[in-house]
């Protein structure tokens, strides 16, 4: 079910899959939303109860003025207050929702009482040059057809963005699921090296990994294992978009760290 909190005047949306097993606060990558958890809360049933929001500038939740860590992790945060969960939860980020994840594990240690990395690095570079977010530069945000939508996101890009795009009201055309540029300055933000913020918590983790991605690569995932107690490891045979090539690999590989905890 869909519910919506209010973080200075700004709407979080978020998902909450229901069931009455434990809580899993579960965030989404770049460029995605919430939904993307729909088939994991299937495949976990009722033994865990999956909560999913929109993150800021994606899906159902408003812009917000800046998509640095800080802001991320307060909303975050502002969400755990909001549904009243004080006792530590599980926490799954994937990519974006990955790197989120680490920041909020390292930031709020009380709050959080296992971490799973689903193909997140920490070492992210953004190189010169062409690269695979080019897309997003030009790209209208609004257009009077889903299909004018899709034509001007490319033939590459189209089939990426098409699970997202949804009707503005009145029939007033459509939209994305983000702004353009709200991803272009998240991806951005990203850029750096995150091992303190890995290595900061001390709870149990499962790093779930394609292992023939680009973005985190053979060598980080297995130092970031090595490096960090009391961390798990979970290869499956995949690009960086594992969890939904390979979905069974993947609801199984985080079914079973959750069931051990």
């Amino acid at each position: 079910m869909r519910h919506e909190l209010k973080i200075e005047n700004r709407t979080l949306s978020y998902l909450d899959f229901g069931g009455t097993g434990r809580p899993l606060l579960a965030l989404h990558g770049g460029m995605s939303e919430a939904l993307a958890f729909t088939g994991l809360a299937a495949a976990l049933g009722d033994g865990w109860r999956v909560i999913a929001p929109d993150q800021r500038g994606h899906g159902a939740s408003d812009r917000a003025p800046d998509y640095r860590r800080e802001g991320y992790v307060s909303d975050a945060v502002a969400l755990l207050d909001h549904l009243g969960l004080d006792t530590p939860v599980p926490l799954l980020g994937y990519s974006l929702g990955g790197l989120n994840a680490y920041h909020l594990a390292a930031a709020h240690p009380d709050r959080i009482g296992a971490l799973v990395g689903v193909d997140a690095t920490v070492d992210i570079r953004i190189p010169d040059g062409p690269n695979w977010f080019d897309f997003l530069d030009g790209l209208p945000y609004t257009a009077p057809t889903r299909e004018e939508l899709l034509a001007a996101a490319g033939p590459a890009a189209a089939p990426f963005v098409a699970d997202g795009l949804r009707p503005l009201p009145d029939g007033g055309g459509w939209r994305l699921a983000y702004h353009p540029q709200d991803m272009l300055d998240s991806i951005h933000a990203c850029a750096g090296d995150h091992w303190d913020a890995w290595l900061a918590s001390t709870c149990p983790a499962l790093l779930v990994h394609g292992t023939r991605s680009q973005a985190l690569t053979q060598p980080v995932a297995d130092a970031m294992t090595a490096r960090r107690p009391k961390t798990s490891y979970a290869p499956l045979d995949g690009d960086h978009f594992v969890p939904f090539t390979d979905p069974d690999g993947f609801h199984r590989a985080v079914g079973t760290f959750l069931a051990a905890l």
